[in-house]
């Protein structure tokens, strides 16, 4: 099962009106279930170097199906995953990136936002997903 249209559109209403309460533009990207991108929002002023930063956090997080954080802190020196950012044409592997899951625990895609400090890029891209409802 792959996420919507309808349901990214949901996703990306959340995501922009937190990013708007923060006060910071964000560039947000919705992968489908198989990690292409299925839709994107560039608000205006965002930054254009966070465009691809934004559709890979959101790849990595579907690849792995785990939040891009906590891919950070597996991939430091002396951890399992270390050097994993350099695979599969360039992973993100700081905060911003979160799969997308069904009720049941499906995972159907996955969100990844860029443009603001990582704190605030995860809680846009948080935001997002606690809207969602399937």
């Amino acid at each position: 099962m792959d996420i919507t249209l309808a349901q990214a559109e949901t996703i990306f209403a959340a995501a922009k009106q937190k990013a708007q309460e923060i006060g910071v533009p964000m560039n947000i990207a919705i992968v489908d279930a198989g990690a292409n991108l299925k839709a994107f929002h560039r608000m205006d002023n965002a930054w254009l170097g966070s465009v691809d930063i934004a559709i890979k956090k959101a790849k990595t997080a579907r690849f792995f199906d785990m939040e891009t954080g906590a891919i950070g802190k597996l991939s430091q020196p002396g951890e399992p995953l270390y050097m994993i950012e350099v695979t599969n044409g360039g992973l993100v592997s700081f905060p911003g990136g979160i799969p997308i899951k069904t009720a049941s625990g499906e995972i159907i895609g996955a969100i990844g936002v860029s443009g603001g400090l990582v704190d605030q890029d995860h809680a846009v891209a948080a935001a997002g997903i606690a809207s969602f409802t399937a």
